[in-house]
């Protein structure tokens, strides 16, 4: 029998942040793939917020260049400002961010993908899935064209049917100037998936010529900052300042009189947006108590004027958001450039999807993104990039590439969404896992670095940095253990400026393990090398200070392990398990876990389910249906 041949092995549908990871580590691992976008010139846009990272998304960012993708890659390039937050709190949550050129990273984006081997790059507008014996087969342009693969990826972002709303008026458009995706969503909908409506917005861009910055606090960045990838030889670029602003009395008396004029609180839009970024009409209202909240004014460009007024999100009219606008300290006089609006559109709801973030009902369609749920380009490129290495497994017939929620920050986010019924944009933050300690942003290199080498997205030249560095932290563990050190002046003096002293002999990892004396003090007075400054002290550093509550959240990880070992068999029957409550029945039958780790996240699912799950599991295996379960 001949084998069908196919245009492609993967086509990847959407530039966006998902569409970019996934086609870029498709062809990395060495199969034909093509990216499909609607409109070339704007492959890795930033059509929100120019910045990159934050708290939980910088850890994701980490994440995706420590396994070999290239969002980390792009933001050290084309940077404005860095900024390390959240520096007066425990590592756990300490996050970079990144102030974007936002065309320059478009810009970079493209040449990047254009050079890849493996990859070619088409505009087009995909209408319709080609499917042959229930498995995804190819796609259909809008005018005709047909192009077979062995797997799709759909990062369709907010394109899906996308309609945007400034005031009452609207129209069909998956972004301010683009067209919007029209079709597919009626032929998923054919093919039996369950789709709904989201809602997300963003601010108005203001000339920044016409902004006061005299009397605005400034927001500077870092000195001497850090970079998102793990690889050497980042960029020092010169750093533009940020300014800070907040409402007054009058931007909410402006808002609180227009109420009505929102789409949103007219009740025409119907999706639900995003919690932890609401609009500036939805702070209001919901936070009445407020006497005013605060705005930040980013740069979007060196070679642009345009200013990107962040916290303001608002779907209310032009003539609304300007009044808001003026009423501002510094923006007295400030015109608005682009105009801040609201876009609806559909989305899959991912409880549809696997942990690899293939279809569970349709084998060779995969999906990321924004399209699945998520806020953000940091999420959106971590789903990316897993669904691109999963669809080239499954071209290959390999094992499946799946992280854990132990591992990290994207297998806590793809475990949430596949998990739970979210019916609001999904954010990720550093509160959502609860292994935050053990998945920081500075050992994401240390965690995934070998699963990238594994599947071939780390190179030769990323992982020869990667074992110089385990092997400085090796020697620097072992010789902070074996240097003992005795009270001296010198010592004395320095240890003082931390309130501290030193009463005995000690070695120098007794000594850093106090709460008050930082790696700083070890490095001025016994440095680890004469010759240059040690670069991985913070993961040395926190790997000491921390290193009872890393052992507790290990052990904590090894009994979740335990229900995670346990399968639960595709065919079981939930609606005959009259000892299981009525939601976990429904639950349970929608998601279909696979594990009864995963069983026990779903919201809903008690302690005492999970006991009938494993008592089933026990009476099956012993009637022989299966061979093993393992020890709970």
């Amino acid at each position: 029998m001949v084998s069908k041949l196919f245009d492609y092995d993967v086509i990847v549908i959407g530039g966006g942040h998902a569409g970019v990871e996934a086609a870029h580590a498709a062809a990395r691992m060495g199969v034909k793939t093509l990216l499909l976008a609607v409109n070339l010139d704007t492959i890795g846009a930033m059509p929100c917020n120019p910045a990159v990272g934050g708290p939980g998304k910088s850890q994701l960012v980490k994440e995706v260049d420590a396994l070999g993708g290239v969002m980390g890659i792009a933001a050290d390039a084309t940077y404005l400002q860095m900024r390390m937050l959240n520096l007066s709190r425990g590592p756990a949550v300490q996050s970079l961010r990144a102030q974007s050129d936002k065309r320059e990273y478009s810009a970079w984006m493209k040449d990047f993908m254009e050079s890849l081997p493996n990859l070619t790059i088409k505009q087009g507008m995909v209408t319709r899935f080609l499917v042959e014996d229930g498995k995804a087969s190819g796609v259909e342009l809008a005018f005709g064209e047909r192009l077979t693969a062995k797997a799709l990826v759909l990062c369709a972002g907010t394109f899906l049917e996308g309609t945007i709303w400034i005031g009452k008026q609207t129209q069909s458009a998956g972004r301010a100037g683009e067209f919007a995706a029209i079709g597919l969503s009626g032929c998923l909908k054919e093919l039996g998936f369950t789709m709904d409506r989201l809602k997300t917005g963003t601010p108005p861009r203001i000339d920044g010529r016409t902004i006061d910055y005299t009397s605005l606090p400034i927001v500077p960045g870092d000195d001497n900052h850090a970079f998102f990838s793990f690889l050497d030889n980042r960029p020092a670029r010169e750093q533009l300042p940020c300014y800070q602003t907040r409402t007054t009395e009058k931007t909410h008396e402006v808002i609180r009189n227009n109420l009505g004029e929102s789409p949103m609180y007219s009740g025409m839009i119907h999706g639900v947006g995003p919690r932890y970024c609401p609009s500036i009409e939805d702070k209001v209202v919901r936070f009445a108590d407020k006497d005013s909240h605060s705005f930040f004014l980013e740069p979007e460009g060196r070679s642009t004027f345009e200013v990107y007024l962040q916290g303001c999100s608002t779907s209310m009219p032009i003539h609304v958001q300007q009044a808001i606008v003026k009423s501002l300290p510094g923006l007295e006089n400030a015109t608005i450039i682009r105009p801040a609006y609201a876009v609806e559109y559909d989305y899959l709801p991912a409880i549809q999807f696997s942990h690899t973030l293939m279809a569970k009902e349709m084998p060779g369609f995969f999906a990321a993104g924004q399209m699945l749920g998520t806020s953000g380009y940091e999420e959106a490129a971590a789903q990316g990039l897993i669904a691109g290495i999963n669809a080239v497994m499954y071209v290959r017939g390999d094992n499946e590439f799946v992280l854990s929620r132990a591992s990290s920050y994207t297998g806590t986010l793809i475990d949430d969404l596949v998990s739970k019924e979210i019916g609001e944009p999904y954010r990720m933050m550093t509160s959502r896992s609860e292994y935050r300690l053990l998945l920081r942003q500075d050992n994401a290199d240390t965690r995934l670095t070998p699963m990238g080498r594994e599947i071939g997205l780390v190179d030769d030249h990323r992982w020869s940095l990667y074992e110089k560095k385990q092997i400085g932290i090796a020697g620097e563990r072992k010789r902070l253990q074996s240097v003992r050190i005795h009270p001296s002046a010198e010592w004395q003096a320095t240890l003082r400026e931390f309130d501290e002293e030193l009463k005995q002999p000690a070695t120098l990892e007794e000594l850093l393990r106090r709460p008050r004396v930082p790696y700083s003090a070890i490095e001025k007075m016994s440095p680890a090398s004469e010759s240059c400054k040690f670069e991985w002290s913070l993961e040395v550093e926190t790997e000491v200070k921390y290193a009872g509550y890393i052992e507790r959240q290990k052990a904590q990880v090894k009994q979740a392990e335990r229900l995670d070992n346990v399968k639960l068999p595709l065919d079981i029957d939930y609606t005959k398990m009259e000892n299981l409550a009525k939601e976990a029945r429904e639950k349970l039958t929608r998601i279909k876990p696979i594990t009864l780790g995963q069983a026990s996240r779903i919201g809903g699912i008690t302690p005492a389910d999970v006991s009938v799950l494993l008592v089933f599991l026990e009476a099956r295996r012993r009637s022989g249906h299966v061979q093993e379960l393992l020890t709970v």
